[in-house]
């Protein structure tokens, strides 16, 4: 017995009580233990987390056309609302429906834009876009989803990228519907 006493004592316990090893314990068992639960969250509410005010989303509405187009107003932009037969500055970026990027007058890593100037003319636009842009104010933003139909049925509509790989990519995917989120800049 003396010489369990010793073992106890060269382990590092220096008073003359032996040691007891406890096992760790999940923290679910021992904030049960400890008499909290979910339970008594609720029951005492002082021990809750504080609930910050949550504010309602905005809730951006889709408008359908009759030509198919669907267009979401994300800025409204403020002075006179473009119309057929002006010439509009715009930046616009061009993604396919599964959200692949087909091609932008903004560059994505330096910001720089390239802004293009288009007639609100059908027979030089694609007619979807047109039928955006006209009733937009100026620095107004929207996103749309324009259906094949009244996009690139033509080859010679704008917008259309210079660049061989953007025009490819964007005339090879001229049968499926396209996102264009549009900024009007200026109406000239």
């Amino acid at each position: 017995m003396d010489r369990q006493h010793k073992d106890v004592t060269i382990k590092g316990s220096h008073s003359r009580r032996p040691s007891v090893s406890v096992k760790s314990l999940p923290r679910r068992v021992f904030l049960q233990l400890m008499g909290f639960s979910p339970i008594s969250l609720c029951i005492y509410p002082l021990f809750a987390a504080p609930m910050q005010d949550m504010n309602e989303p905005e809730v951006i509405r889709t408008l359908k056309l009759s030509s198919g187009v669907r267009i979401q107003e994300i800025i409204e932009g403020e002075g006179r609302q473009a119309r057929d037969g002006d010439y509009v500055q715009v930046n616009y970026v061009c993604r396919r429906p599964n959200g692949y990027f087909v091609h932008s007058t903004v560059d994505q890593f330096s910001g720089e834009s390239s802004p293009v100037t288009l007639p609100l003319d059908e027979n030089q636009i694609i007619k979807g876009l047109k039928d955006v842009l006209t009733g937009m104010k100026v620095g107004g933003k929207r996103r749309a989803l324009i259906p094949p139909s009244v996009g690139y049925i033509n080859e010679n509509l704008k917008p259309i990228p210079d660049e061989f790989g953007p025009r490819r990519s964007l005339l090879s995917h001229a049968k499926e519907p396209l996102i264009f989120e549009v900024q009007l800049l200026k109406i000239l």
